[in-house]
């Protein structure tokens, strides 16, 4: 990295103590490359770490970050309960093994993973505030969350609801959500933000990439913080994981963000049947 990134890099911007800028492990099933993933990241200077459980990799995801020469309390971890493990019961059995697989005695941030199956708004809610007023959660999230179900979720829940994360990206602006969620003050994260490898085929991302020198990627991951969205693009090589890095040092102009904005697009790389706008 020149000195520029690498002054950026140590000064990540945070939302609200979260650092904007995680490393995904979606998909990244392969125990020794999660786990080289993970502490390749947090050396290169990332200090979020987003997992679930049903990613199937939270002891790996563990690991990584026991591997790395960075302090526990110096990361941002996250992880999410699955939609068949949110009765109030299941929620606290399965946070306890998730903490146990990740070997921490608790997570900065847990999410309900979609409000799908099991979900019950008032007794699933009231389950994570019971972990969060025990300490074993540091903040509640809710993922794939609608505009309405945050506002319900918000509502229900005694302690903050701290962020939703949803797919976002060019090809999926969520304006409507992310409006939503600034209402409730609830932090956006963007899970998919390079659309699943889409935005390397935007014309108009290729074109501010060439102007600036760097990487679709890049723009994606800036344009994403312009809009005070957090990123957690899935990475698994050190090359992907350091491009992405530097996408702090990318400061779009008004000229790029307006390009983007324009972008006409409703493209979803993630839609399951159970998601709630189905």
């Amino acid at each position: 990295m020149t000195d520029q990134q690498s002054l950026v890099a140590a000064d990540a911007p945070t939302a609200s103590g979260m650092p904007m800028l995680g490393l995904g492990t979606w998909e990244n099933t392969d125990p020794e490359e999660c786990r080289e993933a993970v502490a390749t990241a947090l050396e290169t200077g990332y200090r979020h770490v987003d997992t679930a459980q049903i990613y199937g990799n939270e002891a790996e995801v563990g690991d990584g970050i026991a591997r790395a020469d960075v302090d526990r309390e110096e990361v941002f971890l996250a992880t999410k309960v699955w939609i068949d493990n949110l009765a109030p019961e299941d929620v606290r059995a399965t946070t306890e093994a998730s903490l146990d697989r990740l070997g921490v005695d608790s997570v900065d941030l847990m999410y309900v993973h979609w409000p799908a199956r099991e979900y019950d708004p008032e007794a699933t809610l009231s389950a994570f505030n019971e972990l969060y007023d025990e300490g074993l959660i540091d903040r509640i999230g809710i993922s794939n969350f609608e505009p309405e179900q945050v506002a319900e979720a918000v509502e229900l829940s005694d302690a903050p609801v701290f962020a939703n994360q949803v797919e976002l990206h060019p090809l999926l602006q969520q304006e409507e959500l992310r409006e939503a969620c600034a209402d409730h003050d609830v932090e956006v994260v963007a899970y998919s933000p390079l659309a699943r490898g889409k935005v390397f085929d935007v014309p108009e991302l290729t074109e501010i990439a060439e102007k600036h020198g760097v990487s679709e990627a890049q723009v994606s991951l800036a344009w994403l913080r312009e809009k005070g969205v957090t990123a957690i693009p899935k990475a698994t090589s050190e090359a992907h994981i350091r491009d992405n890095w530097e996408s702090l040092a990318l400061e779009l102009d008004d000229e790029d963000v307006a390009t983007i904005d324009a972008i006409d697009r409703r493209e979803r790389r993630v839609d399951p049947g159970f998601a709630p706008w189905n």
